[in-house]
Parts: C-alpha cells; structure tokens; sequence
C-alpha cells in the first residue's frame, strides 16, 4: 500500500507592509487636499488678524473724534484793579506811574492738559497802545480753570496827551480796550498733539470813583 504523502505547506503571498491598495489612494489623495487645507487655514487666520486691526482702527478714529476731540480753551477777563492812580481832580498827575493787575482765567475743557508759555496782555486807550504785559508761564490741567495775573504799567504820557481824557474823567468812566493772547499746546495721547492759539479783545469800561468794573465786552478767536 502506498505511503500517502505529507501536505504539502504552501508559500505564503508576498506582503504589502499592511496596506491595502484602496489604503494607499486614499493617502495620496490627503497628501493633495493638505495644501488646500492650510491655504484656507491661513486665509482664516489672516482674515482674522485684518477685522481685528480694522476694529481697532475704528475705535481709534471714534475716539479721536468723540472722546479725544480737541475743544477750544476758553479765556475770560475776570477783572482789572488800578493801583497807584494818583490823581487830582480826577485827573492823572504827570509822571505818576498808573497800574492795572488783570486778572485772566482760563478754562479747559479737554481731558488733556493745556500747556502755555508767556502770555501777553496789551492795554488800549481810544486806539492808542498805553500798556503792555506778560504773564507767567503755566499750565492749565484737564477740565480745570487757571487763573493768570498780570500787571500791567500804564505809558501815563499817552493818556495824558490824550485829548478825550477829560471829557472821559469828568463823565466818570474810562473805556480801555484789552488783547490778550494765550498759545500752547495740547497732548491728548503721545501721539496726538494739538498747537492752539486763544485771543480776545475786550472793551472794559472802568469807574474812575470806584476803579471797579461796570462793564466788559468780550469776543474769543480760537486758532487749532
């Protein structure tokens, strides 16, 4: 009887490393769609960081606009005391030094500081310049009043040889006429800096028995 013969072990099939051929398409076609994926990634991303800087450059400009707007100092002649009037019969004596101390307050209404050199406060009677001052340099702080003095000596030539001085004494009222100029400068932010120059011109009428104010009239320039 014949010997049967031992199974025969067949060779195994040659490996593919795991992967199956439908495995390898779909890994090709991820290595084609990544490009694409981070191409819109960064356009996200981009998009992202141009709205944020945009945002923030519009809340800059309503700031600037609203907030941070740049509003006119105001100046305002508070008074003007004589001293050292010598007079007889109301009328200035030659050579007696006549002087006014005017008193200026000026208003801030910014949330910044308004800072301001030397001002100047020129005096006039009937046209003619008869007296010239300047004021201490100062600083007028956010939303706050700065009251400046300045003292003024009359020419008293000039308003001696004034022909309606008498007419004027004897009426009991003296009109003089004031410019004052306040310029400086406004730092709202470090980047934000505004030159501004105030004037106003003012009539003042003066008692000559009191030496007080009855009446001033006052008109403001504002130049940004």
């Amino acid at each position: 009887m014949p010997m049967v013969e031992k199974d025969q072990v067949l060779p195994l099939a040659p490996s593919t490393n795991g992967r199956s051929t439908d495995d390898a398409s779909i890994t090709t076609g991820e290595t084609k769609l990544n490009p694409r994926i981070r191409r819109r990634r960064y356009l996200k991303i981009c998009g992202f960081i141009s709205a944020a800087l945009l945002l923030i450059a519009i809340l800059i400009i309503i700031l600037i606009f609203t907030l941070f707007r740049v509003r006119n100092p105001i100046i305002k002649l508070d008074g003007v005391e004589i001293n050292n009037l010598g007079t007889f019969n109301g009328v200035p004596q030659p050579g007696t030094n006549i002087t006014l101390t005017a008193h200026v307050i000026v208003k801030n209404p910014n949330i910044a500081s308004f800072r301001y050199p030397n001002t100047t406060t020129m005096l006039y009677y009937h046209g003619n310049v008869v007296g010239e001052a300047r004021g201490p340099p100062g600083k007028a702080r956010a939303q706050r009043s700065q009251r400046i003095t300045a003292t003024v000596d009359l020419i008293t030539g000039r308003v001696m040889a004034d022909p309606n001085l008498l007419t004027d004494v004897a009426s009991g009222t003296l009109v003089v006429g004031s410019f004052t100029r306040v310029g400086g400068r406004m730092r709202l932010l470090r980047f934000v800096q505004r030159h501004v120059v105030v004037t106003m011109n003012c009539t003042v009428t003066i008692s000559v028995a009191t030496r007080s104010i009855q009446q001033q009239k006052c008109k403001r320039h504002v130049k940004l």
